[in-house]
C-alpha cells in the first residue's frame, strides 16, 4: 500500500511521515556505509564477511548439531519479501550491505531449490500489515519504524489488489518455489515471532519436529522464530548466510543474531553445507 491514499486506507500515516522515516533510515545507513552498496546480491558470502563473522577458533561452548530426518524435517523461511531483500524495498538502505555481504538472496533460493528437489516440505512465515494494524496504541522501536515506512503494507486481508510487485510481495525469483501449489504459506506474523500465526499448527499437522530456518531478518523475525520454535520443542538449525540484518548506528543486527544463533540453535550451517545435507537426507 502506498500512503498517498492514506485518507482511504484508515491507517492515519501521512506521506510526510513516510518520507521522513525513509530519510532517517537512509541517513543511518549512510553512517555505516550501507548506502554505498550497489548492484545485486552476491552468489555467496564474501570472503570479507566470512572472516568478519567467523566462528571462534576455540569455542567455549559445546558444539552440537542437528541431523535431517526425512519426513520430520522442513525448511522454514521468514519474510522472503521485496521490502527486505530487494534494492526496491523500503529497508534496503539499512539491510542492503548485509544482504549483499552474505549473498542472502541467492542463498535463500538455493535452499528453496534443494528442498524442492529433495521433496522436503517448505513453509513460509510472512509479514503483512493491514490498515487495522496501523491503529495499534503502542509499538516498539522497530514496529513503529515498520509502520511509519509502510513496510509489508496491504490494503486488505482478503484482497490481493496491488500485491503484485509491492513490498509485501515475494522476491520474483522465489515465486516458482512458493507458488508451486505445495509450499505452505502460513498466516502472517505481526511483530517478530510466530506466536500469532499458524506456523506451529501447520508444522505439527505435517509431523515435523526439525526445522531448517532461513530468511529475514537475522536478529528480528528469524531469531524470534528460532526462540519460539525451540520453546515449542523443535530442533532448529539456522542457515547463517541465508539471512542478514540491519546495520545502523545502534549496532550490527547480523552480528547480534549470529552470536545468539551460536548460543541457542541446534545447528548453525552455511548454505553450502545445508544444501548438501538436504540432498543427502532426501
Amino acid at each position: 500500500m502506498k500512503h498517498d491514499d492514506h485518507d482511504t486506507c484508515g491507517c492515519n500515516v501521512t506521506p510526510e511521515q513516510v518520507d521522513t522515516a525513509r530519510r532517517r533510515l537512509l541517513a543511518g545507513a549512510a553512517a555505516t556505509g550501507a548506502a554505498a552498496i550497489a548492484g545485486s546480491a552476491a552468489h555467496a558470502a564474501t570472503p570479507e564477511a566470512r572472516a568478519l563473522y567467523a566462528d571462534p577458533a576455540d569455542p567455549g561452548l559445546p558444539q552440537i548439531d542437528m541431523e535431517i530426518t526425512p519426513g520430520r524435517t522442513a525448511l522454514v523461511v521468514t519474510d522472503p519479501q521485496i521490502d527486505f531483500l530487494s534494492e526496491d524495498g523500503v529497508t534496503w538502505g539499512v539491510v542492503g550491505e548485509s544482504v549483499t555481504e552474505q549473498g542472502t538472496v541467492d542463498n535463500i533460493e538455493r535452499l528453496f531449490a534443494a528442498a524442492k528437489a529433495a521433496g522436503m516440505p517448505v513453509f513460509i512465515s510472512p509479514h503483512y500489515y493491514y490498515p487495522h494494524d496501523h491503529k495499534w496504541q503502542f509499538e516498539g522501536t522497530l514496529e513503529k519504524t515498520m509502520h511509519a515506512i509502510g513496510m509489508f503494507d496491504r490494503p486488505d486481508a482478503l484482497s490481493l489488489d496491488g500485491f503484485e510487485g509491492s513490498g509485501a510481495d515475494w522476491m520474483p525469483q522465489y515465486k516458482t518455489y512458493i507458488e508451486d501449489g505445495e509450499t505452505i504459506v502460513c498466516s502472517p506474523h505481526k511483530v517478530y515471532g510466530p506466536a500469532q500465526n499458524d506456523l506451529n499448527l501447520q508444522l505439527r499437522k505435517r509431523g515435523i519436529d526439525k526445522v531448517i530456518l532461513a530468511g529475514m531478518s537475522a536478529n528480528l523475525c528469524t531469531q524470534a522464530h528460532l526462540y519460539e520454535l525451540l520453546e515449542l520443542g523443535y530442533e532448529v538449525a539456522v542457515v547463517r548466510d541465508a539471512t542478514a540484518g540491519a546495520k545502523v548506528p545502534e549496532g550490527d543486527g547480523y552480528l547480534a543474531a549470529i552470536i545468539n544463533f551460536r548460543m541457542v540453535a541446534n545447528g548453525v550451517w552455511w548454505t553450502d553445507d545445508a544444501v548438501t545435507r538436504i540432498a543427502r537426507g532426501a
